[in-house]
């Protein structure tokens, strides 16, 4: 290896959709190229003895973050690992798994921040931030079709776990360098989502002022980007709205390639079909315009980290 992996952190609360945007990420990046390790897998106890304990898996006594720690700085020198796996199907752990970095790294998972160290080990940070409301039906949704649970199961999970989401979870956001929240424009159908990309000046990114000049006071343009605050702090903030034309998207995806020439083979969504996908509320596959400049973005950044590095 000529250089060092490239670390990309993705944290966020159970089912804010992390798995979702890590897969077009790599699409974009290779898959060949990328290691995708879940935090999930540093658990310190199984599901029967958290039960036992009464403590959750957001809780940071319950997971092992010293050896978390640990891996992700062998991973950033490019040293080989041997991972635990947790198993979400069964609630127990499976045997350990060697894991030889590649080129890129995505560290996903609920506690991505927990420590200064783990914060440091990231190339690049992402927050993932839906509305309440919205994370609770995809988390329904989720562990109902695929981790065998009742409705009535998972809003129990959900309230029991609301304090440590609270105290634990949510404070990691001020680490980001980007937050990401989709959001339904109409609360009646959650499949079609804005973004909301809160770029904070924690890294350089792309110059987006040209979409300032785009649009009337009378109408308002799908895609935007505008100055607001974030946790006290100043930020850029680039929303992407579920009803963009793909003439518009691809005017974005043109800003990203012409700032960086040798990305336009492998940064177009044409020549990435998968990325943008996202499964919908009656299980029909769905693609997203938000979803791909966000992952696009995300994207971006690792592949301009491999210039530095």
């Amino acid at each position: 290896m000529n250089q060092r992996p490239i670390m990309l952190g993705i944290v966020g609360d159970s089912a804010a959709g992390k798995t979702t945007l890590t897969r077009g990420i790599a699409q974009i990046l290779g898959e060949d190229s990328v290691t995708v390790i879940c935090t999930d897998d540093y658990h310190r106890y199984d599901r029967k003895q958290r039960a036992e304990i009464g403590i959750t898996a957001l809780h940071p006594d319950c997971n092992h973050l010293d050896i978390m720690q640990q891996h992700l700085t062998l991973l950033r020198t490019g040293q080989p690992i041997l991972k635990p796996i947790y198993n979400h199907t069964t609630g127990a752990f499976d045997p350990p798994e060697y894991i030889k970095p590649s080129k890129f790294v995505i560290m996903e998972g609920l506690l991505g921040y927990a420590t200064r160290g783990v914060r440091e080990s990231y190339d690049v940070k992402v927050y993932l931030a839906p509305p309440e409301s919205l994370r609770a039906q995809w988390k329904i949704k989720r562990d109902t079709m695929k981790r065998g649970y009742t409705e009535e199961q998972v809003r129990a999970e959900l309230e029991k776990r609301e304090p440590d989401s609270e105290e634990f979870i949510r404070p990691q956001r001020k680490a980001a360098d980007v937050v990401v929240t989709f959001y339904p424009p109409d609360e009646k159908d959650a499949s079609n989502l804005n973004v909301r990309l809160v770029l904070r000046p924690t890294i350089p990114h792309p110059n987006f002022t040209e979409i300032l000049d785009r649009g009337s006071p009378s109408f308002k343009p799908a895609i935007r980007l505008g100055l607001d605050r974030d946790m006290g702090k100043p930020v850029d903030v680039l929303e992407v709205d579920s009803h963009a034309t793909s003439a518009q998207v691809n005017e974005l995806e043109k800003i990203l390639c012409n700032e960086m020439p040798h990305l336009r083979g492998f940064c177009s969504m044409e020549g990435n079909p998968e990325i943008g996908k996202l499964v919908g509320t009656t299980g029909e596959v769905l693609q997203s315009y938000p979803l791909a400049l966000t992952q696009l973005l995300i994207a971006y950044h690792m592949i301009k980290a491999t210039q530095v590095y």
